[in-house]
């Protein structure tokens, strides 16, 4: 009957360890935390449809109240006319404190698959090359996926087909998991810059927004050009890129003091 009773007083504590366990679950799958995952259809050039599967999980350092950025996501589909299973994928990187891209369009054509996205952030835009417009492509060859230029990019892709902005919070908010290629449309329905209302292919103003161009050190962290342009001459600014722990291949003293 002693042992009963400790059972017993001990209950009111179990069960409310269990109740933070199942709100602490709760908020985790709401939240994103675990990874969140859906179907989307990515409209092609000549009507088809192909139905992408998307993963996205938020990782990171954030503000309290705020989620944090997205930090891993997938897309997957089958190869139309092949089958053959293929997946896309942008990870967590500590130098951008978070994923790389935001994915834009997926598109298959002539039995090439291409993934265009656009740089997260103004650390992922430095760490891509700061491209002009604001676009990183992938293309399936071998296997694997390969960054190409944008001019090797088909003319026939002109319109983003994947959800753009937050593409979690838009399902989430759509109460769908299967999320049509007409839903998608509205979705990116809002944007105020041209390079999301369609895929450009000329080079535009401000095309980094208000991103400063900076130079990566080499233990992960940036610094802003200007500290390399303000030195008094190319031997100066060397001096400051090994103070600074710049690896050669990031210094910029010599594109900076060529054009000067």
């Amino acid at each position: 009957m002693k042992g009963n009773h400790r059972w017993l007083r001990q209950m009111p504590k179990l069960g409310y360890l269990l109740m933070i366990g199942t709100a602490m679950n709760a908020e985790a799958g709401f939240l994103g935390f675990g990874g969140d995952s859906w179907k989307e259809e990515a409209l092609q050039p000549d009507g088809a449809k192909i139905v992408v599967e998307r993963n996205v999980a938020r990782k990171g350092r954030h503000e309290i109240g705020q989620r944090p950025a997205i930090g891993n996501q997938s897309l997957a589909f089958a190869m139309p006319g092949t089958g053959e299973r293929v997946k896309w994928e942008d990870t967590y990187s500590e130098d951008v404190e978070g994923g790389n891209f935001s994915p834009m369009l997926l598109g298959v054509l002539q039995g090439k698959a291409y993934v265009l996205t656009s740089p997260t952030g103004c650390l992922a835009y430095n760490k891509w090359g700061r491209p002009n417009p604001p676009y990183v492509v992938f293309r399936y060859e071998g296997k694997e996926w390969k960054r190409i230029a944008l001019a090797d990019l088909p003319a026939e892709f002109k319109m983003p087909n994947l959800i753009i902005s937050s593409p979690d919070d838009e399902v989430e908010k759509s109460g769908a998991r299967f999320i049509t290629a007409e839903m998608v449309g509205r979705m990116n329905q809002g944007f105020g810059q041209a390079e999301y209302k369609a895929i450009l292919r000329e080079a535009i103003k401000n095309a980094g927004g208000n991103c400063g161009e900076m130079v990566r050190t080499s233990d992960g962290g940036w610094i802003g050009i200007g500290w390399f342009r303000d030195q008094p001459s190319r031997e100066a600014c060397l001096k400051y890129c090994a103070f600074r722990k710049v690896d050669a291949k990031y210094c910029p003293c010599d594109s900076i003091f060529e054009r000067k």
